[in-house]
């Protein structure tokens, strides 16, 4: 798999934590609540790992 084609797909999933981040503000959200709460973190903790093991500078291409 090509390094832009992954930036890609964590973009994709960067916006969709922002999207769940908007759900929070939702008084409304009940005990959606605690799923919301854990999806982010394990967006958080996907998005982490990738800028622990790609570093952003790095363009050279690589296959998984």
């Amino acid at each position: 798999m090509e390094l832009q084609t992954i930036k890609e797909r964590i973009s994709s999933v960067q916006t969709k934590r922002d999207y769940l981040l908007s759900l929070l503000e939702q008084p409304n959200l009940g005990t959606l609540r605690v799923d919301v709460n854990q999806a982010l973190e394990e967006l958080d903790d996907l998005i982490d790992e990738f800028k622990r093991i790609i570093p952003q500078a790095d363009s050279k291409p690589f296959k998984l």
